[in-house]
């Protein structure tokens, strides 16, 4: 017999032997807290559909602190249990991924929502050299009462929609639940989510790694469950939003910053000469000090793109070129030239204030007029100060980096 969480090719006159890890190329893996209802089906489904396929494989739950019976009744139904003890759904996957022997590897609930005896378009994109193959539930059907409407009108479409805006993504359901990937190309991700980002964090990173990603549909099937799902819809969903921001420099700061400064230089410019009349509204020195708070803001955001951009490089498997091209084109000598120039203008015009003011023998100064030069030193001086130190904080972060 077979040993448990093993499916084998049997040939013709081939006798029945057990198959050693290196020979598993399938692992199917199930992230489990208290699913003793419908994990039992789950592991039979994938089994059997591994032997109809012929695919030498395993099924690994992934099981995350059950109290329920669930460990027992996957491993009588042929599983093999590995025991995670981190909480989360992103932990679990981790846990069942790293003990899974095969060179291929698919993840799925373990709730019965997914057809497990439904494998082959994920064993033949792998085959074919894909490194990641999403589930689409949208392409493939969603049975009644399988998705809250919120999730599958809003929350699904939107997220997805952000993912493939901010990383040029070719996926129709980011967060399909049921998806398969190569697991040297999933090691190269370095994925740390430990809850349900876990799920947005492979198609991000897969993605600025440029890895080969392709879709099979899938059908939504309601799950099998007796109490409410694990899912909380708001609040997994803003993890979600917050992980993208977080991996996407370029929205969360680049094109926020470049809107500060267009705004912020604008009014300041137009407002130096003297008070703008806007229809009924004229806008004077204090809209200036809102145009100087814009460009302060704008030109600290930048600074904080550049450095987000090259820690994401380091980290999140970004290309590197970003980082390389900043380092050449603004070189540590170059943004101290310049800071030093920005803080000398801001330095000359607080010098004209003062003259004015002791020309005035330390009397009262025309309000509007100094306050205009005042401004534009104060902007100056800051920006001045931000470029050389923000650089030099650049140049400790790529240092040791080629």
């Amino acid at each position: 017999m077979p040993a448990p969480g093993l499916a084998m090719t049997i040939a013709l006159n081939e006798p029945i032997a057990k198959a050693a890890p290196d020979d598993i190329e399938l692992s199917v893996v199930m992230p489990c807290l208290n699913e003793v209802r419908t994990v039992g089906r789950c592991v039979s489904k994938a089994l059997a559909e591994l032997e109809r396929l012929g695919v030498r494989g395993e099924v690994v739950v992934a099981d995350n602190g059950s109290t329920d019976g669930s460990q027992a009744v996957a491993r009588e139904h042929g599983a093999r249990v590995v025991d995670v003890v981190e909480r989360g759904y992103g932990s679990a996957l981790q846990g069942g991924i790293g003990a899974a022997c095969g060179r291929f590897v698919v993840m799925g609930d373990a709730d019965d929502s997914y057809d497990f005896g439904r494998l082959a378009p994920f064993v033949e994109r792998l085959r074919a050299g894909d490194d990641l193959v999403m589930g689409n539930r949208f392409r493939g059907g969603i049975e009644p009462g399988a998705m809250p409407w919120l999730h599958r009108y809003v929350g699904n479409p939107v997220l997805t929609g952000i993912l493939n805006l901010f990383f040029r993504s070719p996926i129709g359901d980011a967060h399909c639940g049921l998806r398969a990937f190569r697991k040297d190309a999933y090691a190269r991700l370095g994925l740390r989510s430990p809850g349900m980002e876990f799920a947005s964090e492979m198609v991000v990173k897969a993605c600025l790694q440029k890895q080969k990603i392709s879709e099979a549909p899938v059908v939504l099937h309601p799950d099998g469950r007796d109490r409410p799902p694990h899912l909380r819809s708001f609040r997994d969903g803003w993890r979600h939003l917050r992980l993208l921001l977080l991996l996407c420099p370029d929205w969360l700061f680049r094109l926020p910053s470049i809107a500060f400064m267009i705004v912020g230089f604008g009014l300041m410019a137009v407002l130096t000469p003297g008070p703008l009349a806007v229809g009924a509204v004229v806008l004077d020195v204090h809209t200036m000090l809102l145009g100087a708070l814009c460009l302060v803001l704008g030109h600290q955001t930048l600074y904080l793109w550049t450095f987000a951009r090259v820690h994401a490089a380091a980290t999140a498997g970004a290309d590197d070129a970003a980082a390389a091209r900043l380092s050449r084109q603004h070189s540590l000598e170059r943004s101290l030239l310049f800071g030093g120039a920005l803080l000398l203008l801001g330095v000359g015009c607080n010098l004209w204030v003062l003259r004015e003011w002791v020309a005035r023998d330390l009397g009262p100064l025309d309000a509007q007029a100094t306050m205009r030069f005042a401004l534009w030193g104060f902007t100056g001086m800051v920006t001045g100060v931000q470029t050389i130190f923000g650089r030099f904080f650049l140049s400790l972060l790529l240092l040791g980096r080629k």
